[in-house]
């Protein structure tokens, strides 16, 4: 059986949606705790797929939150094994520390649904089912584009938004994994940051149900495509 192993950061911001089509496609799905599990022993190469996660702390917040250097060195090895690797929200930015961009506060937050801008390259990537679909925007950090990347995405808000290495490694500021019907875990765990922003949860959890259903089958045909594209990586497609 394929593997797919996630570093989870909060419990609540899971694989979502994007689970049961690993799950589909054949993979053992492993979680992983990076705050308390012991990511030293972990062999970077071993799983057919890893996904780094998002979370509320920063890319370079290792002083505050020491497990972050352990699982920098294992996003590390895992860049130099040329196997796929996922990044969502802080994973990206994790990865595109790792590839020498800088990762550093908006100054604001961008928080809630809205659709992306595809650049020439995005519409001719696996995000083109994402074209006009709102997806889960939840960050106040933003990433320079990685040297040696390609520019997928934006908003107006956010100018880099999602970016590609080849056909193995993508980073995803926004939450297309997001699962509208457990938003309410999200509304709750994030309860200060949203009061904070002024944003009202009310609007969110309306906005959950009305894009739910068309988020998750866009991100199941964009996940899928990129799973196929891993064709030479060792990820063999159902």
């Amino acid at each position: 059986m394929k593997t797919a192993l996630a570093l989870r950061h909060i419990h609540f911001e899971d694989l979502g949606t994007l689970e049961p089509l690993l799950r589909e496609r054949g993979f053992d799905v492993r979680y992983l705790d990076p705050a308390t599990d012991d990511l030293a022993r972990e062999e970077a190469a071993a799983s057919d797929l890893l996904i780094a996660l998002g979370g509320p702390i920063g890319a370079f917040d290792e002083r505050a939150y020491p497990f972050l250097a352990d699982e920098l060195r294992l996003l590390e090895r895992r860049l130099a094994s040329s196997r796929p690797l996922l990044g969502i929200c802080l994973g990206a930015q994790l990865i595109a520390r790792l590839l020498g961009a800088a990762v550093a506060p908006m100054g604001f937050k961008e928080i809630g649904f809205g659709a992306l801008t595809l650049t020439d390259a995005g519409r001719r990537s696996v995000l083109a089912p994402l074209a006009g679909v709102p997806v889960l925007h939840w960050h106040g950090d933003r990433f320079e584009l990685p040297e040696g990347s390609e520019l997928l995405a934006s908003t107006e808000s956010c100018a880099q938004q999602a970016y590609a290495v080849g056909n193995r490694v993508l980073g995803l500021q926004f939450h297309l994994e997001a699962d509208a019907s457990r938003i309410e875990r999200w509304l709750v765990g994030h309860c200060c940051e949203l009061g904070q922003a002024g944003i009202d949860p009310r609007t969110l959890r309306a906005d959950a149900e009305r894009h739910g259903a068309t988020l998750k089958a866009a991100a199941h045909r964009t996940i899928g495509a990129w799973l196929d594209r891993q064709q030479d990586t060792g990820v063999r497609p159902e």
